[in-house]
């Protein structure tokens, strides 16, 4: 199943970490803007093809030490039609250097509009009798909050073309136990019993390793509920937010892995992307080695805490 290849990538490098691709212009040198306004204006398109410049940099210095990337669609559609061909162009190139890609576009709908999405970023698009991947994701974030219509679409998919999904479950942001915590049916909350659907939703799609191929969204910065959620959902494999810039550590992500030191993979975002804006008197073209530096930084200080990454 498609979280197998991802977690003989993570043992391969002994690396739990996805380096988020959520690029903004503010992140990106201004020699890489000047030469992309110069072609193409202050338009849609020059923007686009800076980030496009920008993500290649920093996948052409993450590839042999990170396994996966996570380009969050919304920071690409904000460009356009341009934006979402760079979107499709970074997934490509990220595929290219043998990474594993988490493509985080939380879709959220049922029967054939949830399937054409699951065709459009995990499968294949027909095309009078021709078949072409649209964007070619291995995995794909979910909302499951519209229940068990708006997922299984994804799993025929899934088991078909070998990929996976994250269904968000327990969220890093603030406000995320407005609903999240509530309690009902005794002392169950919803995100325990969101958990518990991830489960039973993955049964017919378990790997060689012991996860399935529907995977959770569970956030760092709720270490204590994380811990929990490792223990109640044994085959349920989680995408982890909140590490760094939303203020989780490697202590706070701990819970979320097994004996073995496997069962999860930590983003990080805009610690990984503007690293080179942390380092004073670096030179701007020098933005990949930056993040280069803090991506190692980052393998180490989860791997002090969680040990050796071995397979079952």
């Amino acid at each position: 199943m498609s979280f197998d290849r991802l977690i003989e990538k993570i043992v391969e490098k002994q690396n739990p970490t996805v380096a988020g691709l959520d690029p903004k212009l503010a992140y990106i040198p201004e020699y890489i803007k000047e030469e992309s306004f110069k072609k193409y204006g202050k338009t849609l398109e020059g923007a686009a093809d800076a980030i496009l410049t920008y993500n290649k940099g920093l996948i052409d210095e993450l590839y042999d030490i990170v396994p996966a990337v996570k380009p969050q669609c919304a920071y690409y559609e904000m460009y356009g039609w341009y934006g979402v061909r760079a979107l499709a162009e970074t997934i490509k190139y990220a595929k290219s250097k043998g990474m594993f890609v988490i493509t985080d576009g939380k879709r959220n709908d049922i029967g054939t509009t949830m399937e054409a999405y699951a065709i459009a970023h995990l499968g294949e698009t027909d095309i009078d009798g021709e078949k072409e991947e649209a964007f070619g994701g291995d995995a794909l974030t979910v909302n499951g909050y519209l229940g068990s219509d708006g997922i299984n679409p994804l799993l025929t998919i899934c088991e078909e073309k070998d990929k996976g999904i994250f269904v968000l479950v327990k969220t890093s942001n603030p406000s995320s136990g407005e609903l999240q915590n509530l309690e009902f049916r005794g002392d169950e909350t919803v995100y325990l019993h969101m958990g518990r659907m991830c489960e039973d939703w993955g049964k017919k799609v378990v790997g060689k390793y012991g996860y399935s191929g529907v995977g959770a969204v569970v956030g760092a910065t709720y270490p204590e509920m994380l811990t929990e959620l490792r223990g109640e959902l044994p085959k349920t494999f989680f995408l982890v937010p909140g590490y760094g810039a939303q203020g989780g550590g490697a202590n706070d992500c701990k819970g979320a892995f097994d004996q073995n030191g496997i069962g999860a993979i930590v983003n990080s975002s805009r610690g990984i992307m503007c690293a080179w804006q942390k380092i004073e008197g670096l030179d701007e073209k020098d933005y990949a080695k930056a993040a280069r530096q803090e991506a190692i930084r980052m393998r180490d200080d989860l791997k002090s805490v969680i040990g050796e990454m071995k397979l079952k």
